[in-house]
């Protein structure tokens, strides 16, 4: 990239790989009363210039995937909060059957319970937000979205099958629109864990997923969600939104992650494209971003649009000019 006119890079703490922080883990119920779990980690002064990050999880993945990098947030001077998502991890009953949960429920429901206890556990402090795949999309779900100040998203999209890359798409086209569905048919669930794919899944969320429609709205809780409120919360927020894709992530394709910017119509929105050997790897794909490897190469591009809302000089990779299609 272009260094001209850009800021200085950013100040940061590594982590050693063998010292991680732990998370006070913490419950917090919904709007509905359904009560999520998560871990909390707070510098034990309040300071209300400290900005405090939410991390959103991607589809099925339990949020203790992101500690480490919840780990190296805190080293560099915010509070964080991780949580899962109903049905995943520690928000998760004793039986998956029957459970009311939908991607809408995930960033409506549980993403807003987060932003409110934000706001209640952190009085004052700027609110930013990381998500991964369906996480960023979660992120614009949420009824308080107006108060969140930056955004990271990484990877994100709501999974239209046509926009995963051309030469994965019918492999994965038949992994998770038709083998998924069907498996969640028989067990009223989708039993990921035991196959090695996810987190087992409810069955709302998996009915989004394979819903075969390039727009949120005529996703199943999209078009509950939109019935209820009369528009979809998108528009609200007018966070300062840094999307990262990665040229070998076969969900995270440009068309994919445009799809979803096009909903974030109130703040501004940069969109970074970068290939696995402009910082010296031959892959990364679409889970590898949050993992302890990759935090002298790609932690940090997340790290100076938190602090200050802008890419570092030298940042590797390519800005993607609005409207490109691939």
């Amino acid at each position: 990239m272009n260094s001209q006119d850009m800021p200085q890079a950013p100040t940061q703490v590594e982590l050693p790989l063998a010292n991680a922080v732990s998370g006070e883990p913490f419950k917090e119920p919904a709007s509905d009363g359904f009560v999520l779990g998560g871990f909390t980690w707070r510098h034990a002064d309040h300071d209300a210039r400290r900005p405090v990050v939410i991390i959103n999880a991607a589809t099925s993945v339990r949020c203790r995937h992101y500690s480490r990098f919840a780990d190296y947030l805190f080293a560099n001077g915010f509070d964080v909060v991780t949580y899962d998502y109903r049905g995943i991890g520690e928000s998760r009953p004793r039986s998956l059957k029957g459970l009311r949960a939908s991607w809408s429920d995930w960033g409506a429901l549980d993403f807003e319970a987060m932003l409110k206890r934000a706001q209640r556990d952190f009085p004052g402090q700027p609110i930013d937000a990381v998500g991964h795949s369906f996480g960023g999309c979660a992120a614009g779900l949420g009824a308080s979205g107006q108060v969140i100040r930056r955004l990271v998203t990484v990877g994100a999209q709501f999974a239209y099958w046509r926009d995963y890359a051309p030469a994965h798409r019918w492999r994965m086209f038949g992994k998770w629109h038709l083998v998924m569905p069907l498996l969640t048919m028989i067990y009223g669930y989708f039993p990921g864990k035991r196959l090695g794919w996810l987190e087992d899944t409810p069955v709302g969320v998996v009915r989004d997923w394979c819903t075969p429609t390039a727009r949120y709205e005529k996703r199943p809780s999209g078009r509950a969600l939109l019935a209820c409120t009369g528009s979809l919360p998108f528009a609200a927020m007018r966070a300062a939104t840094l999307a990262i894709s990665i040229t070998d992530d076969p969900y995270g394709t440009i068309p994919a992650i445009e799809r979803l910017l096009g909903y974030f119509t109130g703040g501004t929105n940069t969109h970074l494209r970068i290939a696995p050997e402009d910082i010296g790897e031959e892959e990364v794909g679409h889970f590898a971003f949050f993992r302890s490897a990759y935090q002298a190469t790609l932690w940090p591009i997340a790290l100076s649009w938190l602090q200050n809302g802008e890419l570092a000089p030298e940042t590797p990779g390519r800005l993607v000019p609005r409207g490109e299609s691939f």
